[in-house]
């Protein structure tokens, strides 16, 4: 069986600004593949190389070595390009044009007929909450609606492949709501996704894999599911009422502070089974939740190791 080519393909990356001593990597020899349907997330701290990455991946930047291929093809190449929709950081439109008419616009430069513009407009703004709104002069909408007007414009001629750079930036929580609905119709579709943004839980939620950037380098590339399911702890306080611990909790090498116990396992199969235990052997629970540690948490933790040892 042909294992089918990645939709993306980096293969150590990087990229300078500037010349001789004035010289800054901002990418710094990374390499990821993102496979067809996959959402992936890409998540940094500012000036961590993510929208140099990205920029490298549509061909506004050139390697300073490395090579990247999407679709295939070289980036930037036009038939990489037209299978792309892109929104980037700051997407700035023209203040007098319509809605309607910026929508034509960009997807005219994508090839999309102008029937097929007159359908796909309505229903393309409906699905980004500006329904009723295509008529309206671009310098009377808000940050949030210039926001979702920039996804709408990159969902306009139905790509392959969609490339977002902080894409929930200027959003309040309704919108990143109601984008949230949109990109896991996306999913269900079998669009491919990479985007890069500040709101960890949106990653968490919605994203198959992370890769995490730090100074230019992936200090991190797997499933959301691999990151999180160690992240999940269960804690009990208990007491023995002179009873002694069950031989089963001993092995878990429960801490002491003065006639109190503590405990913490990692999966919800070991925290019933503890519990039963202790139950079984006369133990008095005293206090028994659970936690989930974070990807933000997680995450800043990754980056203060990493700047610990370097």
């Amino acid at each position: 069986m042909i294992k089918e080519a990645p939709v993306i393909h980096v293969q150590e990356l990087a990229v300078d600004y500037g010349k001789g001593k004035r010289a800054h990597r901002a990418v710094d020899g990374i390499s990821f593949e993102v496979a067809s349907g996959e959402c992936v997330g890409f998540i940094g701290a500012n000036g961590a190389g993510k929208s140099t990455t990205i920029k490298s991946l549509l061909g506004f930047l050139f390697p300073s070595s490395g090579s990247i291929d999407v679709f295939s093809e070289p980036a930037g190449s036009t038939r990489s390009r037209q299978r792309i929709g892109y929104l980037p950081e700051v997407a700035l439109y023209y203040p007098f044009m319509k809605a309607r008419e910026l929508l034509e616009l960009y997807g005219g430069l994508q090839g999309v007929s102008r029937r097929d513009l007159r359908n796909r407009i309505p229903e393309i703004l409906d699905k980004v909450g500006l329904g009723g709104k295509e008529n309206l002069l671009l310098k009377t909408f808000s940050k949030g609606m210039q926001q979702r007007l920039g996804i709408a414009q990159s969902l306009i001629a139905r790509p392959e492949l969609l490339i977002f750079d902080e894409l929930s930036s200027g959003l309040d929580p309704i919108g990143r709501f109601d984008l949230r609905d949109v990109l896991l119709e996306l999913k269900q579709e079998g669009r491919t996704v990479f985007f890069s943004s500040h709101e960890l839980t949106e990653i968490e939620s919605l994203c198959d894999r992370v890769l995490m950037v730090h100074r230019g380098r992936i200090v991190k590339d797997a499933p959301v599911s691999e990151i999180m399911k160690p992240l999940n702890r269960f804690e009990i306080v208990f007491a023995t009422n002179g009873s002694g611990i069950p031989a089963d909790v001993e092995a878990l090498n429960p801490t002491q502070s003065g006639d109190r116990f503590e405990l913490s396992v990692g999966d919800v199969e070991a925290y019933s089974r503890t519990l039963t235990a202790l139950t079984q052997g006369k133990c008095k629970i005293l206090h028994a939740n659970s936690r989930s540690v974070s990807l933000e948490e997680y995450f800043i933790d990754l980056v203060r190791e990493k700047d610990s040892v370097t």
